[in-house]
């Protein structure tokens, strides 16, 4: 995972990425959406290559770059299990709806045994 998150610290990297996810280009089409040096790009896509998130495959002279999101499932769980609640809070949220749907089964039991009264009487 931080090899991961080391890839994506980076802007220049994020965009590729973005770039990707609209399906395989090679290396030079990459490097001319920036405004950085062919070797500069090159190396912003080992690091990528090398976290997992991009693979490339030789396709005649040409080395295309894809994306690859399975690394990013793990940060993904990461991220989703930092934002919920944790200890306590959680526990009072859980209690707090088990507290408002039993009160709606008590009303509407309530209006049940209402109705009733008023057919038998």
């Amino acid at each position: 995972m931080d090899e991961v998150m080391q890839a994506i610290a980076d802007p220049v990297r994020r965009e590729i990425l973005m770039l990707l996810r609209e399906g395989s280009l090679p290396a030079g089409v990459i490097a001319q959406r920036f405004a950085i040096s062919r070797p500069a790009v090159s190396r912003h896509l080992r690091v990528l290559r090398q976290s997992g998130l991009v693979s490339d495959e030789l396709v005649g002279r040409r080395r295309l770059y894809s994306l690859r999101t399975e690394p990013l499932a793990e940060l993904t769980d990461w991220l989703a299990d930092l934002s919920r609640p944790e200890g306590w809070a959680h526990r009072f949220d859980a209690l707090e709806t088990e507290v408002r749907r039993t009160v709606r089964e008590r009303r509407a039991q309530a209006q049940t045994d209402d109705a009733e009264e008023e057919r038998t009487a």
